[in-house]
C-alpha cells in the first residue's frame, strides 16, 4: 500500500514536470513567441489566451510581453529655441509592444528574458525621444510660454511623430515593434544662470519702468504745482483788487457819516456813550460809579431835561463838572 502511493506521487511529479516541459500559458494581456532551435516566423506568435502545447526545451523556447502601455521617462536635456536661448526640456512617452515578433527580432540579444529585452528597448526609446526633442529649436521662447496659447501641445504632437516616422524609411518606432502612444513635456526651466541673467533683465526693465513711472509722476506734479500756485496768485489778486474795493466803498461811506457827525458833535458823543455803556454792561458785573464819570453822564436823573439843537442831551467835559463841584 505504501509503496503504491509513492508510485502515484512520483508519476504525478514526473506529469507535472512533463507537463510545464510541454506547455505554457498566455495570459489575456500577453502575447507569445515560440522560437525553434532560437529562430521564429510570424507563425511562431501566439497572441490567443490559454494553455498551450509546445515542444521541450530546447527546441521551443517561450517568450511573453505585456502589450499594455508602458511608461518611459526621459532625463532632462538642454535644448536651444528658435530665439536661441538655452532651456532645459523633459518628456515621457507611453508606449506598447505592437509587433511581437520585430520586438523579439530586435531585442532578444539583449537577453533570455522579456524584462531583459523591455531594459534594451527603454535605452532605444530613449535615445529616439532627445533626439526627437530638438523639435523644440524650431519654437520661440514666448511661444512656449504663452497666455494666449502655449505652442508646448504642437511640440508635442511633432515629438510624437518623430518617433513614428524616424529613420531610413520612415517607420521609426515601428521597425522596432514599438508603437509610440504619447509624448509629454513635462517641464522646461531656464538653466540657473540664464535664469540669474533673466531675473536681472527683468530687474532692470522693472527699474527702468519704474524710472520712467516716478519722472512722469514728479512732472505732473509740478504741472499740477505750478498750475495751483498761478490759481492761488490769481485768486489773491482778485481777492486784494475785491478787497481794496471794498475798503474804497467803505471809506467813501464812512466818509459820509463822518461829515454828518462833525456836523453833530453832541449825536456823535452820544452815540460814543451808548456803545461805551453797552460794552460795560455787556460784562455781567455790578459797578457803583459816580455819574460825574466819563461815560456816565447820561445816568445823572437831570441829564435828559435839557437837549441840544438837535434834540441831543448836551456833552459836559469832565473837567467842566468837576469845575462845578468846587
Amino acid at each position: 500500500m505504501r509503496f503504491s502511493l509513492v508510485l502515484v506521487f512520483a508519476a504525478l511529479i514526473v506529469l507535472g514536470f512533463v507537463g510545464f516541459m510541454v506547455t505554457y500559458t498566455v495570459r489575456f494581456t500577453e502575447v507569445g513567441v515560440v522560437t525553434f532551435f532560437g529562430s521564429a516566423t510570424e507563425n511562431d506568435v501566439e497572441r490567443d489566451p490559454g494553455l498551450h502545447w509546445r515542444l521541450p526545451y530546447p527546441a521551443n523556447t517561450v517568450t511573453t510581453y505585456d502589450t499594455r502601455v508602458r511608461l518611459l521617462q526621459a532625463r532632462s536635456e538642454t535644448q536651444q529655441t528658435a530665439d536661441n536661448r538655452q532651456v532645459i526640456a523633459e518628456a515621457f512617452v507611453t508606449w506598447r509592444v505592437s509587433d511581437p515578433l520585430k520586438f523579439f527580432q530586435r531585442f532578444s540579444t539583449a537577453g533570455s528574458e522579456s524584462r531583459e529585452h523591455y531594459r534594451a528597448a527603454e535605452r532605444t526609446i530613449e535615445n529616439l525621444l532627445r533626439s526627437a526633442m530638438s523639435e523644440l529649436s524650431a519654437y520661440r521662447f514666448d511661444q512656449l510660454f504663452s497666455s494666449s496659447g502655449s505652442k508646448i501641445p504642437e511640440l508635442e504632437a511633432a515629438v510624437l511623430n518623430r518617433l513614428r516616422t524616424a529613420g531610413e524609411n520612415g517607420r521609426g518606432l515601428a521597425e522596432y515593434g514599438i508603437e509610440p502612444v504619447f509624448v509629454g513635456v513635462n517641464r522646461i526651466v531656464l538653466p540657473s544662470d540664464t535664469t540669474e541673467a533673466v531675473f536681472a533683465r527683468m530687474k532692470a526693465q522693472r527699474d527702468r519702468l519704474a524710472a520712467e513711472a516716478q519722472s512722469r509722476g514728479e512732472s505732473v506734479a509740478l504741472t499740477i504745482v505750478n498750475d495751483a500756485e498761478s490759481a492761488a496768485a490769481r485768486i489773491r489778486a482778485f481777492a486784494q483788487q475785491l478787497a481794496e474795493q471794498i475798503r474804497v466803498q467803505g471809506e467813501l461811506e464812512a466818509a459820509r457819516y463822518y461829515q454828518q457827525l462833525n456836523q453833530a458833535k453832541d449825536l456823535a458823543i452820544f452815540i460814543d456813550q451808548l456803545e461805551f455803556m453797552k460794552a460795560l454792561l455787556g460784562k455781567r458785573a455790578t459797578l457803583i460809579l459816580s455819574t460825574d464819570q466819563m461815560g456816565l453822564g447820561l445816568f445823572n436823573p437831570d441829564a435828559l431835561q435839557s437837549t441840544g439843537p438837535n434834540g441831543v442831551p448836551p456833552f459836559t467835559p469832565q473837567s467842566n463838572a468837576e469845575g462845578g463841584d468846587e
